[in-house]
C-alpha cells in the first residue's frame, strides 16, 4: 500500500471517503508506540475506512527554554513507519498552514484541569495542545482519533474539550507502549546517554512498585473478605487450617497504611532508592489522581485513579503514568 504525504487541508479534503476515517495525531519522530497506534486506528476504520497520521511540531504547547527547536524532526522515517504500520495517509502541514495568520488570537482554554501536574509544571502547555488539537480535528474532519494513554492528562483533556464543546468524534485511548525494560516508549528517549537511560528506568519501577502494592493491598481485600463470618463457619475453616491464612489475610489488608497511601509510600520509596544514581533523578512530581479532574484522591477512594510521574534527567524530561483501579463502592472492610 502507498501512503500518501499530503500537506494542506485542501488535499485531504479532496481525497474520496468511503468508511470512517481514523486520525492518529503524532509530532512526528515516530516509533512503535505510535505504530501501535496505527494498528488500532486501521483495526477501528477497517479496510474501507480510512487512516490519517498527522506530523506537526505544535509551537504553541512547547515553552520558552524547552526543546521545540532540537525536536526531531524525521519525515521520511515516519512516513516509512506510518505506511508499514497501516496508514493511507500523513498529513503533514506547516506551521503556516496550520496557522495562516500566525499565532492565534483566539485559543482553547484547559481550564483548572490544565493547570494540574504538567500545567503548573509547563504553564500554557495545555492550552496549545487543545488548540492544536481542536485545529487538527477541524482540518482532518475524522470519525474516531485515537491518542496514547502515556499522555494520560493530555488524553483526559481531550475527552473533556471534545464533550464539553460537542465535537462529534470519537475519542479512544490507547494503553502505553514499554521497551522490554519497562521505559516507556517517547520520541524523547533519543536524547538519553547510555547512563542517562538507567536513571530514567527510575519513573517505571515507581510507578510498577506502586502497582504492585496496590495488587497485593487488592487481594488482600478480596482474600479478607471470605473470613468467616461466624463461629461454625470458622471452626470447619480451622480444620483444614485455613484461619490463620484467612486472618493474616485480614491483618495485613486492613493494617496502615493502606490503599493510596500505601501506593503512594511504595513507589516514593523505590525513587528514595534511586538517589545514589548517576546522574540523578530530578522529579517534578510524584501524584496519584482521579482520572476525572487530576486532582489527588482521599485515602478513602473506590474506583479509578492514575498514578503519575515527571522527572528529568541530564536535560530530558519525562513523563510516564499507569492506570489504578481502587476496591469498588460497598466493597470497603
Amino acid at each position: 500500500m502507498t501512503t500518501a504525504l499530503l500537506s494542506t487541508a485542501d488535499e485531504l479534503h479532496a481525497r474520496v471517503r468511503h468508511g470512517r476515517r481514523a486520525v492518529v495525531m503524532t509530532m512526528g519522530a515516530l516509533h512503535e508506540g505510535h505504530a501501535t497506534l496505527i494498528r488500532a486506528a486501521r483495526e477501528i476504520a477497517g479496510p474501507d475506512g480510512e487512516v490519517v497520521v498527522t506530523v506537526f511540531v505544535n509551537p504553541l504547547q512547547f515553552g520558552a527554554g524547552e526543546d521545540l527547536d532540537r525536536y526531531p524532526r524525521t519525515l521520511d522515517a515516519d512516513l516509512a513507519l506510518a505506511g508499514r504500520a497501516g496508514a493511507d495517509a500523513v498529513f503533514a502541514p506547516s506551521v503556516q498552514e496550520v496557522y495562516p495568520g500566525g499565532e492565534p488570537q483566539v485559543r482553547i482554554t484547559a481550564g483548572p484541569m490544565g493547570g494540574r501536574l504538567e500545567g503548573a509544571t509547563r504553564p500554557g502547555h495545555f492550552d496549545g495542545v487543545l488548540t492544536v488539537v481542536a485545529k487538527l480535528l477541524h482540518l482532518a474532519r475524522p470519525d474516531v482519533a485515537l491518542y496514547g494513554q502515556k499522555d494520560a492528562q493530555q488524553l483526559a483533556l481531550i475527552r473533556r474539550m471534545v464533550r464539553d464543546l460537542n465535537f462529534g468524534v470519537e475519542i479512544v485511548g490507547v494503553p502505553t507502549v514499554r521497551e522490554e525494560d519497562g521505559l516507556a516508549l517517547s520520541s524523547r528517549n533519543r536524547y538519553l546517554a547510555p547512563e542517562e537511560r538507567a536513571t530514567a528506568l527510575t519513573l517505571s519501577r515507581a510507578l510498577f512498585a506502586g502497582r504492585d502494592r496496590h495488587a497485593a493491598q487488592e487481594a488482600l481485600r478480596a482474600r479478607a473478605l471470605e473470613v468467616p463470618s461466624t463461629q461454625a463457619r470458622a471452626e470447619a475453616l480451622s480444620a483444614i487450617g485455613e484461619s490463620r491464612a484467612a486472618a493474616d489475610a485480614h491483618a495485613v489488608a486492613t493494617a496502615a497504611p493502606g490503599g493510596p497511601a500505601a501506593v503512594r509510600a511504595a513507589a516514593r520509596q523505590a525513587l528514595d532508592e534511586a538517589a545514589r544514581f548517576d546522574p540523578p533523578l530530578d522529579l517534578d512530581y510524584l501524584a496519584l489522581v482521579d482520572p476525572a479532574d487530576f486532582t489527588e484522591i482521599a485515602d478513602d477512594h473506590t474506583g479509578e485513579a492514575v498514578l503519575a510521574i515527571a522527572a528529568r534527567v541530564g536535560s530530558t524530561r519525562l513523563i510516564d503514568n499507569i492506570p489504578l483501579t481502587f476496591g469498588s463502592p460497598g466493597a470497603a472492610l
